[in-house]
């Protein structure tokens, strides 16, 4: 497989973006992820899966790219999302790390004594789980958290609560009645803004995202990891994948860190010569 340099993978100006795909309702932390990329205006297009945002956000016809979660710092890396992006023709564009923020969101004027049910996402709840202790109320499950606060919104309940983001606190005009009620306060999320588009280089890109796989002799993937570090190039993130229809062969997916594009490019080559085949994702300015 040929790997293309720097100067071959380029992508539209990620500042044109006005219209992107994004998992989950209005009011998503990937809705905050990117209005924080993009700016306020930025239009958003929910998906149900992040399979339909890889989707649309390769439709150049409905959207100019989209906004995908790919790991946390809690829960760790999202596998499947690394397996879309691999077999789509997208372009990492840019990323954004965000604080994974949880308030405690009711209709105007409710008061606390008055909650009786708190709905939202399982994972929300969890990770609240500390201060929801502390009350006796009913925990419902629903599959967004951003969904629960339009609900409760649409309702007009005094009865139920949502724990949510601070946009959907804005968006469905609720009011924050506890903020930051999550247990772990340093929580955040990377995401990746993906984009179909080969236009204008991305200025000062410093960072880039690739796809390698090995010969799986001794020692190749000590050879590869030699010939990064040699070249003086910081590996942020070494993620192995198991190769379908193999006996226990891996691919690596990698985030590597430099000063400028052209150590990138000598140290890619060097790579290429001990590797059965690369691509490269994206190169980007790191967030």
């Amino acid at each position: 497989m040929i790997t293309p340099t720097a100067s071959q993978i380029t992508t539209k100006t990620v500042a044109q973006a006005t219209k992107v795909s994004i998992q989950g309702y209005e009011g998503s932390f990937h809705q905050v992820a990117a209005r924080k990329f993009f700016g306020d205006n930025v239009e958003v297009v929910p998906c149900d899966t992040f399979r339909q945002v890889v989707k649309l956000a390769s439709d150049k016809n409905a959207c100019n790219g989209g906004v995908m979660a790919i790991e946390n710092s809690i829960a760790g890396s999202i596998l499947p999302n690394y397996n879309l992006l691999q077999k789509s023709d997208l372009v990492i564009t840019g990323e954004i790390y965000l604080p994974i923020q949880q308030h405690l969101l009711v209709n105007k004027g409710v008061k606390l004594e008055e909650i009786e049910e708190v709905h939202s996402h399982p994972m929300a709840l969890l990770q609240c789980m500390d201060f929801l202790d502390k009350y006796q109320w009913k925990l419902v499950e629903s599959e967004d958290t951003a969904l629960s606060a339009r609900k409760v919104s649409e309702q007009g309940t005094r009865k139920v609560a949502a724990i949510a983001s601070a946009l959907a606190a804005e968006l469905f005009d609720l009011d924050i009645i506890v903020p930051n009620i999550h247990t772990m306060k340093n929580n955040y999320t990377r995401f990746l803004v993906v984009q179909p588009s080969l236009m204008d280089p991305i200025p000062d890109s410093n960072k880039a995202s690739i796809y390698f796989q090995t010969d799986h002799s001794r020692g190749s993937l000590a050879t590869v990891l030699t010939a990064i570090a040699a070249g003086g190039i910081n590996l942020s993130k070494l993620q192995s994948f198991p190769i379908p229809g193999s006996d226990w062969l891996y691919s690596f997916y990698a985030d590597l860190e430099f000063d400028h594009i052209d150590q990138f490019n000598e140290v890619m080559k060097d790579v290429k010569n001990h590797t059965v085949a690369t691509k490269i994702y994206g190169i980007y300015k790191k967030g």
